[in-house]
């Protein structure tokens, strides 16, 4: 996949997606705290991340020159959550949250959510502590896992520049061979792309990864400094 197919895709998916799933606004507290106790579990994969912006309706259409309407307060998160015995789906809710969290709350970053049962687009995210980690960090991966070769089975850009960052996040779908595993094994991956290698996502290209286990790809890890020669 070229860069200019993969810029077109981005722009493309984000224009579609604009208005897919979103609120109008933050949930309350009160709801907030109903929804973690009595909501269904699960996690999410974060897409892309924004500062709230202003409701699709707080400017009247045809509207004159006048004060810019008020940004809604908190971010904005595009996620594809994840329950147990249920298909993923992708959605989008606007959520105040801590700063401390926010840094665990990036593109590919893995948080728990609660869902409410009725209605799959009104959900909470949170960082899960230790004892409900979903995944394990990439880092943590990438410095203890065991290694293996990836050959790339498709490639796909799920969001671009969506957080204010330059390295696009991208749903990659890897056949895995390690020399202490007897077969070969499929992941779904969905990560950060450094732009120096985009060119490595191609079809029938070959990564270096990480691994802790034999899994749907949740311990895994694309060793992308590797990938490209630079170790």
């Amino acid at each position: 996949m070229g860069m200019a197919s993969a810029n077109s895709g981005w722009r493309i998916r984000a224009r579609r997606s604009r208005n897919f799933g979103l609120r109008a606004g933050a949930l309350s507290g009160a709801a907030r705290r109903e929804l973690l106790i009595r909501g269904t579990a699960g996690s999410a994969t974060i897409l892309g991340v924004r500062k709230g912006s202003a409701p699709a309706f707080a400017r009247p259409f045809g509207a004159g020159p006048g004060p810019q309407p008020r940004r809604e307060p908190g971010h904005v998160f595009w996620v594809r959550v994840q329950i147990d015995g249920e298909p993923p789906y992708e959605t989008r809710v606007r959520q105040r949250v801590r700063e401390e969290d926010l840094e665990w709350m990036q593109p590919a970053d893995v948080v728990a959510c609660r869902v409410d049962p009725g209605d799959r687009d009104r959900l909470v995210l949170y960082v899960p502590d230790a004892g409900e980690a979903t995944r394990v960090s990439i880092a943590k991966v990438l410095a203890d896992g065991r290694r293996a070769d990836a050959t790339v089975l498709a490639a796909a850009p799920v969001a671009a520049d969506y957080s204010g960052r330059d390295d696009p996040v991208l749903r990659l779908d890897l056949e895995l061979r390690a020399w202490d595993e007897p077969v070969p094994w499929r992941v779904r991956l969905i990560q950060p792309v450094p732009l120096a290698a985009i060119g490595l996502v191609d079809l029938g290209q070959h990564l270096e990864v990480a691994f802790f286990a034999v899994d749907r790809g949740e311990s895994v890890a694309v060793d992308w400094a590797a990938s490209l020669g630079d170790e």
